[in-house]
C-alpha cells in the first residue's frame, strides 16, 4: 500500500476500529460498505472515514432532516423511516421520499409490521433495512415481507442472534452493531455479520480533551 495521505487540518478525524475491516462487507449498487457510522451530526459524518453512514434517530422522521443529512454527508445514508413510533401509510411516504432524497437505502425499527414492509417493497428501489431488537423474531417473515438487510441492534444477544440467522440463511445480508470494545466487533464479526455499526463518541465527549488542552495552553490534541 502506498504511504496514507492526509491533510494537516484533516489528522484530528474519527477512524471506526481497524477490526471492522475484518468483515466481508455489504455490496450495494457496486459499493462494498463495511463500516456504518450511527450518527446524525453532521459535522461527525463529515469527519469519520466510515463508508456509510446510518440515520436513525428517536423522534418521527422528518423530510428535512434527511436533506441535510444527503446534502451534507459524503458517504452514502440509510435513512431511517418509522415503524415504531411513525406507523401506517406514513412510513410508506417517508421511504418514498427518502428514495427521491437520494438515500441508498431506508431503515426501519422492529415494530414494522409486515404488511408495511410489503408495501415498502413495492415502491421504491433502494434496499429495505429491518431492524431486529429481540430474538422473538421471525426473520423468515421479515425476509419474504421485503427485507434486503437485518440489522441486529439486539445488545448483548446480538452475535448469539446474528449466528443464528447465519445458521438459517447462509447467503443473507447482515447489518449488526458492534459494541464498544474491538473483542466485542470481533465476537460480532465471526458470528456472522457482514457490516458493522458504530457508533462515535459525541461531539461533546471530544471537546473534553481539546477544552483541557486549551485550557492548559497546549495546542490541539
Amino acid at each position: 500500500m502506498p504511504t496514507p495521505i492526509d491533510g494537516t487540518l484533516r489528522q484530528f478525524a474519527l477512524r471506526v476500529p481497524s477490526v471492522i475491516h475484518e468483515c466481508s462487507g455489504i455490496v450495494v449498487f457496486g459499493k462494498r460498505i463495511k463500516s456504518l457510522v450511527f450518527s446524525t451530526d453532521l459535522a461527525i459524518i463529515r469527519n469519520v472515514n466510515a463508508d456509510a453512514v446510518m440515520a436513525v434517530y428517536p423522534f418521527t422522521p422528518q423530510p428535512i432532516i434527511t436533506q441535510a443529512l444527503l446534502m451534507a454527508s459524503d458517504l452514502p445514508v440509510f435513512v431511517g423511516v418509522g415503524g415504531g413510533l411513525t406507523t401506517g401509510k406514513r412510513v410508506v411516504n417517508l421511504a418514498m421520499y427518502a428514495e427521491m432524497q437520494g438515500a441508498t437505502g431506508v431503515v426501519v425499527n422492529a415494530p414494522t409490521p409486515g404488511r408495511i414492509i410489503s408495501r415498502i417493497s413495492n415502491v421504491v428501489d433502494v434496499p429495505i433495512v429491518v431492524t431486529v431488537a429481540n430474538d422473538d423474531t421471525n426473520y423468515r417473515h421479515r425476509i419474504e415481507d421485503g427485507a434486503t438487510i437485518l440489522n441486529v441492534a439486539a445488545g448483548a444477544k446480538t452475535p448469539e442472534i446474528v449466528a443464528e440467522i447465519r445458521e438459517r440463511f447462509p447467503e443473507y445480508p447482515i447489518i449488526a452493531t458492534g459494541g464498544p470494545t474491538e473483542e466485542s466487533i470481533r465476537q460480532t464479526i465471526e458470528a456472522g455479520a457482514n457490516a458493522i455499526t458504530w457508533t462515535p463518541p459525541s461531539s461533546a465527549e471530544l471537546f473534553t480533551d481539546v477544552m483541557k488542552n486549551y485550557r492548559e495552553g497546549k495546542p490541539h490534541p
